[in-house]
């Protein structure tokens, strides 16, 4: 007779209710989220409202390293940053104040493109297209378009006139003017009037030495004169005298063929169309050596230099008289 099986098994099962409560850490979690996107939304929205030019200078403030900002090091923003670095206004950006050796240091900014000067872009731009049509359908500038170089420079809008051996644009040897290269000059003047931009008249040679009988005159004199009666026709056409702020001779010293120094084309007059930001520079200079000039005499020192100099340099005779804004380099 077998024995009966008395092991039982239990199974029991909890019982589920209905829902309970849950705390509130989901309302903390969704707090956070809002307000990072608050956040994000109003990032985006400073970005937008904010110009190119000082989004950059912000972005590289905040490249440099922080050893170098504690230890008043090289600044990677010296000279674009949005952020005002100091000066004698910290509310203005005259630019980084840097530490070195105990001395302060006014880096100056860096010009940044104004809309005047976007404008200043869009005039030069105008006018060289001005000129290429004319170049074109000019009657008297299509006859010398291989003459006429036109292009855009750091300092503006510059018109070459070059030379050739079977037109040259002056006498021989002298700074009289062709017939055709008055013609050229002529039919610029208009042109170049019409914008307020000043310009700036510089005289080339080639490398061959001058062979005149004047003692002491060479090609820098020869590349001066030049110039400066390209100035004179310019301005018998109409054009306003003050609009030309600088007239120079380079002699051979920039040739426009490297390799053939005596050729033609390296003899030419260069227009050149300045636009803001080397006028800028310029008149930077001249307030500098002005102030220098004071510093150094003392301004009754200075009146009693400039009434002690002459009104005039003596000129080569048979030259053409030379502008004020002239300075040969061997005068």
């Amino acid at each position: 007779m077998s024995t009966a099986n008395t092991h039982r098994v239990v199974v029991r099962r909890k019982k589920v209710g209905g829902g309970g409560h849950h705390g509130g850490s989901w309302k903390i979690a969704y707090a956070d989220f809002v307000t990072a996107m608050m956040a994000f939304f109003l990032v985006m929205w400073l970005i937008s409202i904010v110009p190119k030019e000082e989004l950059k200078g912000i972005a590289e403030y905040f490249r440099m390293p922080l050893r170098v900002a504690l230890t008043g090091g090289p600044n990677q923003s010296a000279e674009t940053s949005a952020i005002p670095g100091g000066g004698k206004d910290p509310t203005k950006s005259d630019g980084d104040v840097r530490k070195s050796e105990g001395k302060r240091i006014e880096v100056p900014p860096k010009p940044s493109t104004t809309e005047a000067d976007r404008r200043d872009q869009r005039r030069l731009e105008q006018l060289r297209k001005q000129l290429v049509r004319a170049m074109e359908s000019n009657p008297v500038l299509i006859k010398f378009r291989p003459q006429l170089l036109v292009d855009v420079t750091t300092e503006g809008l510059r018109i070459q006139i070059v030379d050739s051996k079977n037109r040259p644009m002056f006498a021989l040897g002298s700074a009289e003017v062709e017939p055709y290269m008055r013609d050229i000059l002529r039919q610029l003047a208009p042109m170049l009037n019409e914008v307020p931009n000043k310009i700036s008249i510089s005289g080339h040679t080639d490398s061959t030495p001058y062979t005149g009988d004047q003692a002491g005159y060479s090609n820098w004199e020869l590349s001066s004169d030049r110039a400066n009666a390209s100035r004179q026709e310019l301005v018998a056409a109409g054009m306003d005298p003050n609009k030309i702020i600088r007239v120079q001779g380079l002699a051979s010293s920039m040739s426009l063929v490297k390799d053939d120094p005596s050729a033609a084309v390296n003899r030419r007059i260069s227009l050149v169309v300045l636009n803001a930001e080397t006028l800028r520079r310029i008149e930077e200079e001249n307030a500098t050596a002005a102030d220098v000039a004071k510093g150094m005499m003392g301004a009754s020192s200075v009146q009693q230099l400039d009434q002690a100099l002459p009104s005039h340099a003596a000129q080569p005779p048979g030259s053409a008289p030379a502008a004020a804004s002239v300075i040969p380099a061997q005068h």
